[in-house]
């Protein structure tokens, strides 16, 4: 390996260290806020957990009610320190990393409907043009048709109906100057 090689190596992983820290702090911050998350999810079923008992005691709730929503809240506080737990973060990322790549595809199918639009709406406008440009072919086409029908209609209107197979010397030049032709 040359000099010039190993610096080349040596600021690629440089760069790359640099993005892998950056990638360390973000994920660490993520799993921040997923405990926190976690903390906050714990303390609703606890504080919902505490309503229901207080509720009970004062008679607003009665036995099977309390037993409901305090099954609701234990349940509530269990799934807030699970995501609390190392394990519970583990599957917010995932899940956080699934719901990334769901977006992800949808945008690049949105990119690739407006692709598609675009290339779409570009062919349909060609097909305009190349439809205008047939049709004005064809009209000129036309209309050099009838004209050469009309020219042709008119030679035969001057035309003589009956012809004679002795034509003398000066009858010719006559069909010339005509624009007739034998």
């Amino acid at each position: 390996m040359s000099f010039r090689e190993i610096a080349i190596t040596v600021r690629a992983v440089n760069r790359a260290s640099h993005e892998f820290a950056r990638i360390q702090t973000d994920a660490e911050a993520l799993s921040m806020r997923i405990r926190n998350l976690g903390t906050t999810i714990a303390g609703l079923g606890a504080s919902g957990s505490a309503v229901v008992h207080l509720a009970h005691n004062f008679g607003l709730l009665n036995s099977e009610q309390t037993r409901a929503l305090g099954s609701l809240s234990y349940l509530v506080t269990t799934i807030g320190m699970f995501v609390r737990s190392s394990w519970g973060a583990a599957v917010a990322q995932k899940v956080y990393s699934a719901a990334c790549w769901i977006a992800n595809t949808a945008q690049q199918a949105l990119n690739i409907s407006y692709a598609t639009f675009l290339a779409l709406t570009g062919v349909g406008v060609a097909a305009i043009i190349a439809a205008a440009a047939a049709v004005s072919y064809f009209a000129s086409q036309m209309n050099a048709a009838t004209e050469s029908v009309k020219e042709y209609n008119e030679t035969v209107a001057e035309t003589p109906t009956r012809t004679k197979s002795i034509t003398r010397a000066g009858e010719e030049a006559e069909y010339y100057r005509r624009g007739l032709e034998r």
